[in-house]
């Protein structure tokens, strides 16, 4: 009578934990995630990738003034306004500064396009998924061939989560 007590006592605590985290755990495995990292989805197109991400629709004015942020998250610069190129892209405008790139002077900063296919939305942030501090350094100045989106149309953007 005296070893069943151990028992009881290692089952009352375990399986309660076993039984309540067992769904978590399943739950937590099916959570979208970022289809990029992925071997297999190296050869995607941003188009292929964008449609993996779970794009939602979205209000452009919802986006402005957002920042987008680096993978850990160093801000790149905030969304100043959001375009389609003539040929029917969507672009985030963002001004963009190698260093110090939260600070709100434009000193230094070069004004970049930065396609819709690229970033998702994470909270009130975006996050440059293949968009890299490379390429927006090496990406032209912006000169504002497209034309401005209004404020109250609505686009769809990809939703990421860590």
């Amino acid at each position: 009578m005296a070893s069943a007590r151990p028992v009881r006592w290692i089952l009352a605590l375990f399986l309660p934990a076993i039984i309540i985290g067992a769904p978590i755990q399943g739950v937590l495995a099916t959570a979208p995630q970022d289809s990029g990292a992925r071997s297999e989805n190296q050869n995607l197109t941003p188009e292929q990738r964008f449609e993996r991400r779970y794009p939602q629709p979205v209000k452009v004015a919802v986006l402005v003034g957002l920042p987008v942020l680096d993978e850990r998250d160093s801000t790149y610069g905030y969304i100043s306004e959001v375009s389609r190129l003539p040929g029917g892209k969507i672009v985030l405008v963002v001004p963009y500064r190698n260093w110090l790139g939260w600070a709100p002077t434009d000193w230094g900063r070069k004004t970049v396009a930065v396609p819709i296919e690229t970033v998702a939305i994470l909270a009130r942030q975006v996050a440059a998924l293949d968009f890299s501090r490379a390429d927006f350094a090496a990406a032209p100045p912006y000169d504002g061939q497209g034309g401005v989106l209004p404020a109250d149309e609505t686009i769809r953007i990809a939703v990421y989560r860590r």
